[in-house]
């Protein structure tokens, strides 16, 4: 099926008729749509109609704003079936991942939903007797550009409170998960959102890059890799405000006390669910001598024991990468980790038995003896490959698990509790976790991480401190 941008208020084709497929990663076979490849004429035409349009939006009470909100996340919970089968089509998550994905969306909009009503301002009190007050906004036109591992959740964090705030959207979800950005527009127009205060256009890199590029662009709003990050971060300048959420290198530190068979549950599920692609996954253990052999031994058997295969099958617990490139991109980290000298102890290798050999599956990877400096230790690899790191005290462990460029995420698993609470606080990440995966998060907290994680300004963070990204604000000043 060919599929459309939004722009203008209208569904249309991209200007020049070029248009990408996008296939099945569990059945390359399988075209799961054809998209509009936007230029920078389709880009200028989204600017130009959501400026002209949101003001509409933005004069709409709170009360109608959260009800359209609301009735967005309705919508996706009445399509809920559909949608999580296209999802696993398109992105390659088993099905229960995928119904976890869109039972969470609805929620985020109607959190959102009530922040429309908590755009307070200030008052001061003044020398003069005059009345000394703040008044907040929106922004004007407002950059949403999102990545593909969960493309229904993110940019559901993103367009909400942006919408919640008055803002229009230019909505550029990842040309890997184009189909279910377009069923986030098509929710939002549903539930009367007007048509001018947002649009959609598909398409790669130069797409997004084309966008933060147009001075009418108020602030940007990105989710992805921290190169990728650091462009829009340079491309924006000084006087635009940019949220970006980026990479990750997320420890579990296991200390000797630890439970272990506890800890290798965590382990699993944080390093191999969503097939290794969560920017919150684990990708490194960082284990105490008395315990590290035991607990990889019980790491790899929970790994080899995980059923491999397409989203929709009974019983699978992992499916594709999303890409070739991004299973070509494991391999190679792969391969890169044996020549570096780590040892390879499980999995690791591609799928090419009967269908599966249509799909971009591998199998999870597994490596023990992995030096700090090792690239295996300090890159994100975005996929099924965990790396073992042994340390012989508490105090090793922490520095250790803070020798990378990210601090997205870290957990510890102990019984001492006085320990935990000390790695809370010398973990350089901003996400910590006690016994539990350094994956998955709380829509109603804060959510960013440190170093090169995340801008250190606007995290994305739920409530009224997230709004203030969304928000100018000003200061009136007014006597009688």
């Amino acid at each position: 099926m060919t599929h459309s941008n939004f722009v203008g208020g209208q569904w249309v084709p991209a200007s020049d008729g070029a248009t990408f497929e996008r296939r099945n990663p569990a059945d390359t076979d399988v075209v799961v749509g054809v998209f509009p490849q936007s230029g920078p004429d389709d880009v200028a035409a989204a600017v130009a109609g959501v400026q002209a349009g949101y003001r509409e939006w933005a004069d709409f009470s709170p009360e109608r704003r959260a009800a359209v909100l609301e009735g967005a996340g309705d919508w996706i919970t009445a399509h809920g079936d559909d949608l999580a089968a296209e999802l696993v089509r398109e992105e390659g998550k088993t099905l229960a991942e995928a119904r976890m994905e869109v039972s969470r969306t609805p929620l985020n909009f109607r959190f959102y939903a009530a922040e429309a009503f908590r755009l307070t301002g200030q008052t001061f009190p003044s020398a003069d007797g005059s009345l000394v007050m703040t008044l907040r906004g929106p922004v004007g036109v407002v950059a949403a550009i999102t990545p593909w591992n969960f493309p229904l959740n993110i940019p559901s964090r993103k367009l909400g409170p942006a919408l919640a705030a008055g803002n229009g959207v230019v909505f550029k979800p990842s040309e890997v998960t184009p189909l279910m950005g377009q069923r986030l527009v098509e929710a939002l127009l549903a539930a009367g959102l007007p048509a001018g205060a947002i649009a959609l256009v598909q398409g790669g890199g130069a797409t997004g890059a084309a966008l933060v590029a147009d001075a009418r662009v108020g602030a940007v709003t990105f989710t992805g890799s921290y190169a990728v990050g650091k462009a829009i971060h340079a491309a924006a300048g000084p006087t635009r405000r940019t949220q970006l959420e980026m990479g990750g290198k997320n420890p579990v530190v296991v200390l000797a006390d630890a439970d272990l068979e506890r800890a290798a549950q965590i382990i699993v599920k944080g390093a191999f669910g969503l097939s290794g692609q969560a920017c919150t996954g684990t990708s490194r253990v960082v284990a105490q001598d008395e315990v590290h052999d035991a607990l990889l031994a019980r790491v790899v058997e929970l790994a080899e024991q995980r059923v491999v295969g397409s989203g929709l099958t009974s019983g699978v617990d992992m499916g594709p990468q999303a890409t070739a490139q991004q299973r070509d991109k494991v391999l190679d980290y792969v391969a890169l980790g044996q020549q570096e000298g780590a040892r390879l102890v499980g999995g690791g290798e591609p799928i090419t038995d009967g269908a599966l050999a249509r799909g971009h599956f591998v199998r999870p990877a597994v490596f023990s003896e992995v030096a700090p400096a090792m690239r295996l230790a300090q890159e994100e690899v975005f996929g099924p490959v965990l790396a073992f790191q042994r340390v012989s005290s508490f105090e090793e462990a922490v520095q250790v698990a803070n020798d990378t460029e990210y601090g997205l995420s870290a957990g510890i698993v102990t019984r001492d509790l006085a320990r935990a609470l000390d790695f809370v606080r010398e973990s350089s990440t901003g996400l910590v976790k006690v016994n539990q995966p350094t994956s998955g998060v709380a829509m109603n907290a804060p959510f960013g991480g440190l170093k090169n994680s995340s801008t250190q300004t606007y995290k994305e963070q739920a409530g009224d401190t997230m709004m203030h990204f969304y928000t100018q604000e000003k200061t009136v000043y007014v006597s009688s």
